[in-house]
């Protein structure tokens, strides 16, 4: 943001306090503090007015991630007209505030926050808040000005992503940093979502309407498939919640729902600093429970007489999900923008892993899909070993996706009957199925390893 720019915002600003009469501030969509109106009123401040949230959002230029759940809990992402918030001590907000959602072309881009009368005491009038918002319109357009110019940077990150190691990776990186300009500064996480619907490569959401998203872009994937990677900027102090917010919208996009931010109308609201800390949260997730290969139709191998499934399971455990259609992945935080195409490397990895297997996803951090970390590394061919490939077949699905959650259980029969819903002699029955397939022996760790990387690149 440039020093003119910030000069201006701080005329609107101040423009808004005088017109209202109380103080005003104006933050962007993520929060972070653009300019702020000391209203000099004749009479003495009120230290209500410095409530913890208004004086933290000042000193530091931000606000929590638990304060900005809170707000937009009363939906003003998604509010035209002015927000009333009311007072809530217990969370550090000891006076109400009045929202002007600040928006372009149906696009919120940030907010200006009043502080509201106490109660008994005359507010602004609706006329004047009308006034305010034709203001926060102004705002609205200088901030989309600003962030069109250099906004569009699908060609520089495609360029990052997909350039050969060496000068033209060098080249690529600079012309994406000197694109960036003052926020070219890290730490930044690639995101990949995978498949992206469009059939158009150039067809990306814009910048400006995905949160904490900086550049996005598309690229191919196979003949035909198009993923789009997503360049997002973190917060030192977070690094979880602006990536995992940025893939929830673009997932919402690809799945044809119109985006609705970070869970800002979902009818609840939570007092700011009750949500987990950083690195406890829990990731958008359709199921609990790891998808296995081969759950759908049988195996066409008959078990024994007496050692049937549990009627009604058929063998398919009761939490098996359906594959993903759609899924995203998240790189490991990066604050050097050569380390971008590495970034997407693991992004993309988790991506497939969260198509492979739905209880990564929908939403897949690198650092948490364990041994897909390395299989996603390997050539696909490298899962046709010639010793497990009769195991792949069709006709075998269920004997496939037996030895799997046997070897995900740790050989425990016991505890792979009850996952399964059989009974042990029918396991036992099974395993000796896929003994004899394989010509592998289960009880060799070696083996089991084999067997147990195969069953998992399969998905891949």
């Amino acid at each position: 943001m440039t020093t003119d720019s910030r000069g201006d915002y701080q005329e609107l600003v101040d423009e808004i306090s005088e017109l209202l009469g109380v103080p005003a501030t104006l933050e962007n969509r993520d929060f972070e503090l653009i300019a702020f109106g000391a209203y000099d009123s004749e009479g003495e401040l009120d230290p209500s007015a410095l409530d913890p949230v208004r004086t933290r959002s000042i000193l530091t230029r931000r606000s929590t991630a638990a304060v900005r759940t809170w707000f937009e809990g009363f939906g003003i992402t998604r509010a035209t007209a002015p927000v009333r918030i009311p007072p809530t001590p217990e969370a550090g907000v000891y006076r109400g505030r009045i929202c002007l959602p600040v928006r372009h072309r149906g696009v919120v881009l940030g907010y200006v926050w009043l502080l509201d009368s106490e109660p008994g005491a005359p507010g602004p009038t609706d006329p004047q808040l009308e006034a305010a918002m034709r203001v926060a319109a102004r705002i609205g357009a200088l901030l989309a000005d600003e962030a069109q110019h250099g906004a569009d940077l699908s060609r520089e990150l495609r360029a990052v992503l997909t350039a050969e190691r060496g000068w033209q990776a060098d080249m690529a990186v600079a012309a994406l940093r000197t694109a960036l300009g003052p926020r070219g500064d890290g730490p930044y996480a690639v995101v990949c979502v995978a498949p992206w619907p469009s059939a158009d490569p150039d067809e990306a959401p814009s910048a400006r309407t995905v949160p904490h998203a900086t550049a996005l872009c598309t690229l191919p994937w196979g003949p035909t498939a198009q993923w789009l990677a997503a360049l997002i900027r973190l917060r030192a102090t977070d690094t979880v919640t602006p990536a995992t917010s940025a893939a929830t919208r673009l997932l919402e996009r690809a799945r044809g729902i119109e985006g609705g931010g970070s869970g800002a109308d979902t009818g609840t609201r939570r007092t700011p600093g009750t949500q987990g800390a950083p690195g406890t949260h829990s990731t958008p997730s359709t199921t609990g429970t790891r998808g296995t290969p081969g759950t759908q139709g049988s195996s066409g191998t008959r078990d024994t007489p007496g050692t049937h499934s549990t009627p009604g399971t058929h063998g398919t455990p009761a939490t098996a999900t359906a594959p993903l259609t759609v899924a995203a992945g998240i790189a490991s935080p990066r604050t050097a923008l050569a380390d971008l195409a590495a970034a997407w490397q693991e992004a993309s990895a988790a991506a497939r892993a969260a198509l492979a297997e739905p209880g990564f996803g929908p939403v897949a951090e690198w650092s948490r899909i364990g041994p897909y970390r390395l299989l996603t590394s390997l050539p696909p061919e490298t899962a046709q070993d010639p010793a497990v490939r009769p195991l792949l077949s069709p006709a075998h699905r269920e004997l496939a996706r037996t030895a799997e959650v046997y070897l995900d259980c740790a050989g425990q029969a016991a505890r792979t009957a009850a996952e399964l819903g059989i009974h042990r002699q029918t396991l036992y029955y099974r395993l000796s199925r896929v003994e004899q397939l394989t010509g592998l022996d289960l009880d060799d760790g070696e083996h089991r390893l084999l067997l147990h990387m195969a069953l998992k690149g399969a998905r891949l």
